[in-house]
């Protein structure tokens, strides 16, 4: 997570929420995947069913915090420039040239699981037999068609959900260093699941078969919160604007 504790914040819109107001308990995503999956395709999706979920902060590329002490305020900015789900349904020519987006859909990561499924011996280098390792990675998201409902389309590098959130200076270095969390609320589409699956073989320089599943959750983002994962306080929430399109 990108942070700073000096300089003059940019004037956002400050998303404000009671003083002692709680984070909005949430779904456990691999669970609430699992449950629409083995159903049937008749009942595994109810249009407009909200879903309160945590987004991962493990990319802290995507996060800035920046502290103003002159104001007490924490800025914070979730970066959404290259968050394009870039799976072959999504991909969208005619609009781009008819000046929308190739991407029509976002992402949010909410969850991510990792299983080591045993080895075998073999050689993949004649003579120099080894052991080679077999791994799968669930990666779980989030995806919307939306985005501009929270921030303007031509942001640029600074395209993203943004919160100004009044903290003190000992909190605020807190938050940017590591107790900063995140959440959403959405709407489920009625055709709300997908999924990809790739495969890398293992190589004498990297002995592990790798198995990547992306599973997604789809419909519409109507709500996002930042939070204090020590104390459980809610810090902003950030609803939709269609307006602001």
């Amino acid at each position: 997570m990108r942070r700073a504790f000096a300089g003059l914040l940019l004037t956002v819109p400050l998303a404000g929420t009671a003083a002692d107001e709680i984070a909005p308990p949430h779904q456990e995503p691999v669970r609430e995947y699992a449950a629409r999956a083995a159903a049937s395709a008749a009942t595994r999706c109810t249009a407009g069913e909200l879903m309160t979920l945590p987004v991962s902060l493990a990319q802290e590329a995507l996060v800035d915090t920046a502290y103003d002490a002159a104001t007490g305020r924490l800025h914070i900015l979730y970066r959404m420039q290259f968050n394009d789900l870039t799976e072959g349904w999504n991909w969208h020519p005619d609009a781009a040239a008819a000046g929308g987006d190739y991407y029509a859909f976002k992402y949010l990561p909410i969850a991510s699981v990792t299983e080591d499924r045993g080895s075998y011996r073999a050689e993949d280098k004649i003579g120099a037999p080894q052991e080679f390792r077999i791994r799968w990675r669930y990666d779980y998201f989030f995806v919307f068609d939306n985005p501009y409902d929270f921030y303007a389309r031509d942001a640029g590098d600074d395209a993203g959900f943004v919160v100004d959130v009044a903290v003190p200076e000992a909190d605020a270095r807190r938050l940017a260093g590591g107790d900063l969390r995140m959440s959403l609320r959405g709407q489920l589409a009625p055709d709300c699941l997908s999924d990809s699956t790739t495969f890398w073989k293992s190589t004498f320089a990297t002995p592990v078969d790798f198995t990547l599943k992306k599973r997604y959750l789809i419909g519409r983002l109507t709500e996002v919160f930042f939070h204090d994962a020590a104390s459980g306080r809610l810090l902003a929430r950030l609803p939709a604007r269609p307006a602001s399109r």
